[in-house]
């Protein structure tokens, strides 16, 4: 018996993404070359990153209908599930019937068949059931506390929506956790803006209808079109000097304030989004991109070839340890790795890997690469560190500990950002009291970005 080659690529990806640890987007990205048309790898998609975003509340509802553990189950067995309840219940235009039989043959394809007739009797019952699709919270017992109660009806782990009940209150965080299960914006950097509109044009001749940036003149979001001049592609091709980027990610290296022929260190350049901007700011001047990883760099030395953007020195090293270079720079980006706690939209995976201890190891790292970073800086200088995390450990703390312990200081990035906004939208509303940058998910639109400016400190008059 067939399956759809849409659900056959989710199954393939979600495998990758359980048991190999794979990022989603990356585990997807591997299994669309199976898929023949744009409607099948757009379904693809949908059931991929849909699965991940809702695991916990699919699970919940799992167990409403079989006497077994979801966690008792085995993978393959639990994931054709967890396909077959996800459209049952989020996809109204897909019949119950295919939803069923494609997830009982994904069962049988990966050699469980032992377990096709409960996955059957399961998934035929789910079908049957009338408050399967009901919007409202699912039926849980009155007693359970509230962080649980979001946490199941909304699917995150408990323990992270608790931090952000106390953080936020509960208006605020429910709004946060519903922005989580929402496919974010589509949204491309455009680095060419002298050919702005030539490359609107091509844009909308690959397959794509666009919309302005929410924030940055720059910034444009995408959206397959209907209907176009041209046949649209299952995989639209990007212009050169267009990337796919979230918005907020697209104003981390704006903060700089980079200036040609200036002295530029990327720290933790990989993917490369960032960097492509940094280099071409800096224009004749020196840009030099580092990782930990080599194939990383790999990755991004073809970005930036895609963007066509001019060959960036790109040197392996770990930014947490005293850095190679005789000369110090004018700006330093330090794009910290961290929790990612502000992409969990994009990235559903990482809510279900992350646990609480975490965040201490993160800040520990993160404060080694920010030492680093600033002693590297030249006098008169600008770093920014930047995190996709909405935890002030990964974040506040760490400048505070380093304000605390350094001659490090904070300097106004608003003046930079400015001339890079759309005409109505003020450099100050994207920074908080502190003088922060921060974007919010259910505020802003965008994932959840944190930077700060720093400097040195100038020496005290004698």
């Amino acid at each position: 018996m067939k399956v759809s080659p849409a659900r056959a690529a989710a199954f393939a990806a979600l495998l990758r993404v359980e048991r190999d640890a794979a990022f989603a987007t990356d585990a997807l990205d591997a299994r669309l070359d199976s898929v023949s048309s744009r409607a099948d790898a757009a379904l693809a998609t949908e059931l991929t990153l849909g699965v991940l975003r809702w695991q916990r509340l699919l699970d919940f509802l799992l167990s409403r209908y079989t006497k077994s553990a979801p966690g008792s189950l085995d993978s393959e067995v639990r994931l054709a599930l967890r396909l077959g309840l996800y459209q049952l219940r989020f996809l109204s235009r897909v019949p119950a019937a295919a939803a069923v039989n494609d997830s009982v043959e994904l069962v049988k394809r990966a050699r469980k068949s032992s377990a096709a007739g409960l996955a059957n009797a399961i998934l035929r019952r789910a079908a049957r059931d009338p408050q399967l699709r009901s919007p409202s919270d699912p039926l849980l017992p009155p007693e359970l506390p509230l962080a649980d109660r979001l946490g199941v009806a909304l699917s995150h782990p408990s323990w992270l929506v608790q931090r952000w009940l106390a953080r936020f209150g509960e208006p605020a965080t429910r709004t946060l956790l519903e922005a989580n299960n929402r496919p974010p914006r589509l949204t491309a950097a455009i680095l060419d803006l002298d050919r702005l509109e030539e490359t609107r044009a091509n844009l909308m001749h690959n397959g794509f209808e666009l919309s302005p940036g929410r924030w940055l003149a720059s910034a444009v979001e995408l959206r397959p079109a209907r209907r176009g001049p041209s046949a649209p592609s299952r995989r639209p091709l990007l212009p050169a000097r267009v990337l796919i980027q979230d918005e907020a990610s697209q104003m981390i290296p704006l903060l700089a304030g980079v200036r040609p022929g200036r002295r530029v260190l990327d720290l933790c350049a990989a993917p490369g989004g960032k960097t492509a901007r940094l280099a071409l700011q800096a224009g004749r001047g020196l840009m030099v991109a580092s990782d930990l990883h080599l194939h990383r760099l790999r990755r991004m030395r073809e970005l930036l070839e895609r963007a066509r953007v001019a060959a960036v020195p790109a040197v392996v090293l770990d930014g947490t340890c005293t850095l190679p270079f005789s000369a110090r720079f004018d700006f330093v980006l330090v794009d910290a790795p961290c929790s990612g706690t502000g992409t969990l939209g994009r990235n559903p995976e990482i809510r279900w890997r992350l646990l609480p201890e975490d965040l201490s190891a993160l800040a520990e790292k993160q404060r080694a690469l920010l030492r680093q970073g600033l002693a590297n800086l030249a006098p008169g200088g600008r770093l920014i560190y930047s995190t996709c995390s909405l935890e002030p450990e990964e974040n506040e703390q760490v400048i505070a500990g380093l304000l605390a312990s350094s001659q490090a200081r904070l300097a106004d990035a608003r003046a930079a950002l400015a001339p890079h906004l759309l005409p109505d939208v003020l450099a100050g509303s994207l920074f908080d009291d502190q003088g922060f940058f921060r974007t919010l998910p259910w505020r802003d639109a965008t994932d959840g970005f944190f930077a700060a400016a720093l400097e040195h400190a100038p020496a005290p008059a004698r």
